[in-house]
């Protein structure tokens, strides 16, 4: 599994449909390209959400992100993310 940060821009009309059904929808997308999402937070300033998910691959980000776009009406900028232990052996080696 690999670890995607996304981050997620309401546009007025996702803004006015925000619910806990829609959160609980937004799950199930995830978890049916095989994905968990670990946290959600929302935020304040550029960007309104974070999602961290675990998904197999860069696909499944893909899809997990244009799914959850259509269905939510937000739009994600999806960065994958490395422990810093890992990402220190990475580049030590």
């Amino acid at each position: 599994m690999t670890t995607f940060f996304m981050f997620g821009k309401y546009s007025v009309d996702a803004a006015r449909a925000a619910s806990a059904k829609r959160t609980e929808k937004a799950v199930t997308v995830i978890q049916s390209i095989g994905g968990e999402l670990k946290a959600a937070y929302a935020l304040l300033g550029q960007t309104d959400l974070v999602l961290i998910v675990d998904v197999p691959g860069v696909h499944e980000a893909m899809k997990a992100s244009v799914e959850l776009s259509k269905l939510l009406g937000i739009g994600f900028a999806t960065s994958p993310a490395v422990p810093v232990d890992e990402f220190d052996k990475l580049i030590l080696d």
